[in-house]
């Protein structure tokens, strides 16, 4: 099993470690319901090494990602980064990925149980191509930084630096050294909050970490360690999805909501299958439902419409915000309008879900 940089970091403050992707990652520190409201409230840290950093040089390295990706590649400006599917020829989602154009490079972010996969995918795709693929995920640390307290945490942390980070837009990114260290700062993430994800090398990252995380006192609000499973409670509250729940090789990204990421004006790799759904309209749409009690709906919980299967849960939890049982899943589209009031079974037993807009939650500007 791989661990990141920062495996012995996790281990000293006592996080509960399982393996999430073929790494072994922490699940929690104190408890997912106090990091996720740390987080809402603060700021939170998360350890996203293993998810998959790989690099693009070479005078292709734009036709190639043009090419696999559902965003216009070609529209992104150096600075900016942009959410986006990869697809097979189906129309199914091989991965969800973020894409950031740097001067001289590009450069994909995409999930850690799929990175050999994208690889694999990559590499056949770009097969006459000139471009090299730099695979840096094991050589740098990831940290995300989240919550309503980081963009000033980060700015007095650099205050110093020619950085300014406050300047930069949602998506936008910057690349610098500071007290001689190299980094990369992406003001994104994956909680509803807003904060960014920093990228630096492996010798540094422990050092970067414990800084970060070190005791504000009256000074400033202290940065707290949380783990994967608050981070799948914040993104579950922020209606985003997850890969292998809400997204996966026979699911399309019309179908899972995303349509806002996929540019079907240009061709690529399924595009003709996202056009054809396009122009009938996806069979099935994915759902935020809110549920009578405290039952938790787990993935594969099935939908019903009176006695009729429309659908089944992917995802599902007790927010700890709203303190409501949530969840996502997929329903046959003429189920899908707001409001409408379907039940789920959950192990036998089944409880009203009342159909609501995504996202659940949404922070406050």
């Amino acid at each position: 099993m791989d661990k990141t940089a920062l495996h012995s970091t996790h281990k000293r403050l006592g996080a509960r470690l399982i393996d999430f992707g073929g790494w072994e990652m922490p699940v929690m520190y104190r408890g997912i319901a106090d990091e996720h409201h740390h987080t809402r409230t603060v700021s939170s840290i998360f350890d996203v090494s293993h998810m998959g950093r790989l690099y693009f040089k070479g005078d292709d390295a734009e036709k190639l990602l043009d090419r696999v990706c559902t965003r216009n590649i070609a529209k992104l400006k150096v600075g900016r980064s942009g959410y986006s599917h990869v697809c097979n020829e189906r129309g199914g989602v091989i991965d969800d990925v973020i894409v950031s154009r740097f001067e001289d490079k590009l450069l994909m972010v995409c999930n850690a149980s799929n990175r050999a996969k994208m690889l694999a995918h990559l590499n056949a795709q770009s097969a006459g191509m000139k471009v090299k693929i730099d695979d840096q995920t094991k050589g740098t640390v990831m940290m995300a930084v989240q919550g309503p307290a980081t963009m000033e945490l980060f700015a007095n942390a650099l205050e110093k630096s020619p950085i300014k980070i406050g300047d930069m837009g949602r998506y936008g990114f910057v690349t610098g050294s500071y007290m001689g260290v190299n980094f990369s700062i992406f003001r994104s993430g994956y909680t509803g909050e807003d904060g960014v994800e920093a990228v630096v090398s492996n010798m540094v990252g422990v050092l970067v970490w414990d800084r970060l995380t070190a005791d504000g006192g009256e000074k400033r609000p202290t940065v707290k360690p949380a783990g994967l499973g608050a981070r799948d409670t914040l993104r579950l509250e922020a209606g985003m999805p997850l890969y292998g729940h809400e997204l996966n090789e026979d699911i399309d990204p019309l179908s899972a909501g995303c349509g806002w990421c996929v540019d079907l004006e240009k061709e690529f790799l399924g595009v003709e299958a996202l056009r054809k759904i396009k122009e009938g309209g996806p069979r099935r749409k994915i759902t935020g439902l809110v549920l009578d009690g405290k039952r938790i709906a787990r993935q594969g919980s099935k939908i019903l419409s009176g006695d009729t299967e429309i659908g089944e849960v992917t995802s599902g939890t007790m927010s700890p915000t709203l303190e409501q049982s949530i969840a996502m899943g997929f329903v046959d589209a003429e189920h899908s309008e707001i409001d409408k009031t379907l039940t789920i079974d959950i192990r036998g037993t089944t409880v009203d879900a009342k159909v609501v807009p995504l996202p659940f939650y949404k922070r406050e500007k």
